[in-house]
């Protein structure tokens, strides 16, 4: 019998396209994440749809097993990596998973603060083999975490200043993953992703302005506002802390570098960011 691939997170951004894309090639998909009627909802009959919750153990048995293979991501709220995510590493490991792809964060060896970097520490303590994708910011962060801000008050509240973010689409890290998760050549590897160019969120602004038809402005905050700020409009804490580290990073050029592992590995070019404003336009409407 064909071990299942197991998606974490997969009505996430990027784990909705690991399972659309893995499905595309052939694999036999588990499909996890906290709420199994949405999953059915969202993939029917075509994937195993289980609960999975990385603070409740009583959920691993179903989920890890007769697996070998597994995407595997940290959900944003979870900060705390060694009492939240290290358990469920652990209990993948006994459970016999052999083979590791995990959504981490470009820079990641110069943002040792950030929880993934605990996360890629931890899985090589433990001995899994890995291919970790180090991606630049996700575009869907924009219809998803910024949504709200550019809907209602046309703006991207963000404290990056003048930096370059090479911006990538969820749909091209679902992409590799699928690659990593069904051929072999790819573990044991790290791969820096990103789009096919760099843009300041000026530039950015310009181009969500030009495709909904309404100016929308880049506010350009101090970090210590942008966290006060942040916290005031409803997010949590420590999440917004992890925002602000993480943008801090990009303010300092971390997610500048442009590089071309998704068209080595797919043969394809990566989604350009006008193109992701077009796609997903309605979003904002």
């Amino acid at each position: 019998m064909t071990s299942p691939i197991l998606v974490t997170g997969a009505l996430g951004n990027v784990g909705a396209e690991v399972v659309k894309q893995v499905l595309a090639r052939g694999g036999k998909v588990r499909a996890a994440d906290m709420d199994v009627k949405k999953l059915r909802e969202r993939f029917g009959n075509s994937v195993e749809s289980v609960r999975f919750d990385f603070t409740d153990s009583t959920t691993y048995a179903a989920t890890f097993k007769d697996v070998k293979k597994m995407f595997y991501m940290r959900p944003p709220h979870l900060t705390n990596v060694q009492r939240d995510m290290n358990p469920s590493m652990d209990a993948a490991k006994q459970a016999g998973v052999t083979h590791v792809v995990f959504l981490s964060l470009i820079g990641i060896e110069n943002a040792k603060y950030v929880p993934h970097y605990k996360v890629e520490t931890y899985l090589h303590k433990i001995n899994m083999q890995t291919t970790f994708l180090r991606c630049s910011f996700f575009m869907q962060n924009l219809n998803t975490t910024h949504r709200k801000e550019i809907k209602e008050r046309n703006e991207i509240f963000v404290p990056v200043g003048n930096a370059k973010t090479s911006f990538i689409d969820a749909r091209d890290i679902g992409a590799v993953a699928a690659l990593a998760l069904t051929e072999e050549g790819l573990a044991g590897k790290n791969y820096d992703l990103t789009g096919i160019e760099a843009l300041d969120y000026w530039e950015a602004a310009r181009i969500m302005s030009e495709v909904l038809g309404r100016k929308i402005i880049y506010r350009n905050p101090n970090p210590f506002y942008f966290l006060s700020e942040t916290i005031r409009r409803g997010t949590p804490f420590m999440f917004a802390l992890v925002q602000m580290g993480l943008y801090t990073s990009t303010r300092f050029g971390m997610a500048k570098n442009v590089t071309s592992e998704v068209e080595k590995l797919t043969g394809r070019k990566p989604i350009p960011f006008l193109q992701y404003v077009i796609d997903y336009r309605d979003n904002w409407l």
